[in-house]
């Protein structure tokens, strides 16, 4: 079992693995927004819509066929870097288990599933400008709004399941899962058992949730996590999720998340007026605009990410002090949150700037000192 004390030496390659995480996050961005670009700027995007309206006068097919051409250029493009980051990456600095066919198999799962569920917010959003005008940026936010909630609820039943193996924990574990629906039941929280999934084929890092809503919602833990941790610090790790659920998180988050979806939409609706007359498209409904949405929509997200993640970090906060208060091992807590640095190679004490821009999370360090001040 690894030790409670930071590993200087796993710190250095932390900080050495968020650095050039960072650097490819830039070189993504800067990458999708020059190719936006040049789809508006030399044409390309009048020009494959105007193609297409040859070979059908659909609004449906017309989308579909955009979406599949633009699209599918695009991931090919961003294969190399998805591979680099995603393989090579993770195994270079030793936080990989997967062999190469598995990884693969990962991304053809995820295409086969997030390909169709992209294009169906594509079309509703196409069918709003078509038939809403003005307003269809309200709602395509209502829309967006009741996907998620309904996606929430049945993903860890219908996608989760097509990644990784959940078990409920079995007998050798029957006092820890004892020990989580009792802690679940002091948090007034329902939950459907304690499963475990097989992280460690993918990586050597050490997770936990609370998955789901309502009917589906279910604590599970990773293997890496109950091979490593002691109960004590699964209690701690898990109390913190449940504080999300004490303190209304997801729905606040939620609200939080439609209120600056609806100004990015908003924005996007001027936007895309400006864009059909500087551009020459036939109007905001055009599907050569798409290019365009993407780009406000991003810049939008870019901007808007320093409050998304301070929020988000207050609502974190909140949940680690619940955690402490209803487990009462604060010792635990911080052990628990040194090994997942270690394990995880995560970053104790990145610079400030990093922080305000990248983390939705409190950083480790600080949570590390709370609990032991506590």
């Amino acid at each position: 079992m690894n030790t409670t004390v930071l590993d200087p030496e796993k710190q250095k390659q932390a900080k050495q693995y968020a650095r050039i995480h960072r650097r490819l996050w830039l070189l993504d961005t800067l990458a999708s927004t020059l190719y936006l670009l040049v789809w508006l700027f030399f044409g390309w995007a009048k020009s494959l819509a105007s193609w297409l309206e040859t070979l059908t006068t659909n609004d449906w097919l017309l989308v579909l066929g955009f979406i599949i051409i633009f699209g599918g250029i695009a991931s090919l493009l961003e294969l190399p870097l998805s591979y680099y980051s995603g393989f090579v990456l993770p195994h270079r600095f030793g936080q990989s288990t997967q062999d190469f066919k598995s990884w693969v198999m990962d991304q053809l799962k995820g295409l086969l599933i997030g390909a169709p569920l992209g294009l169906v917010v594509v079309e509703l959003v196409y069918l709003a400008l078509r038939l809403t005008g003005g307003w269809w940026w309200l709602w395509t936010g209502i829309g967006m709004l009741l996907f998620s909630v309904v996606l929430s609820n049945l993903a860890p039943i219908l996608i989760m399941p097509l990644f990784n193996k959940f078990v409920p924990l079995g007998d050798e574990h029957a006092e820890l899962t004892e020990r989580l629906m009792k802690l679940a039941e002091r948090a007034h929280t329902k939950v459907r058992g304690v499963f475990k999934f097989d992280m460690s084929k993918r990586t050597k890092a050490a997770n936990a949730a609370l998955t789901g809503m309502g009917n589906t919602r279910r604590i599970v833990l990773a293997d890496t996590l109950i091979n490593e941790f002691s109960p004590d610090e699964i209690e701690t790790v898990l109390a913190h999720e449940l504080g999300h659920q004490v303190h209304k998180d997801i729905p606040v988050l939620i609200a939080f998340g439609a209120l600056m979806t609806l100004g990015g939409l908003y924005l996007s609706s001027l936007a895309l007026h400006w864009a059909a007359g500087y551009f020459g498209f036939s109007g905001p409904a055009d599907i050569a605009g798409l290019p365009a949405l993407g780009l406000v929509l991003g810049a939008f997200g870019l901007l808007t990410q320093p409050l998304d993640n301070a929020v988000s970090r207050w609502r974190e906060s909140m949940a680690d002090q619940y955690a402490l208060q209803s487990t009462g091992k604060a010792q635990a807590f911080a052990s628990a949150f040194t090994r997942l640095a270690n394990q995880n190679l995560g970053e104790v004490d990145p610079e400030k700037w990093v922080v305000f821009m990248f983390y939705d999370h409190p950083p480790l360090g600080e949570r590390i000192k709370m609990a032991s001040e506590n």
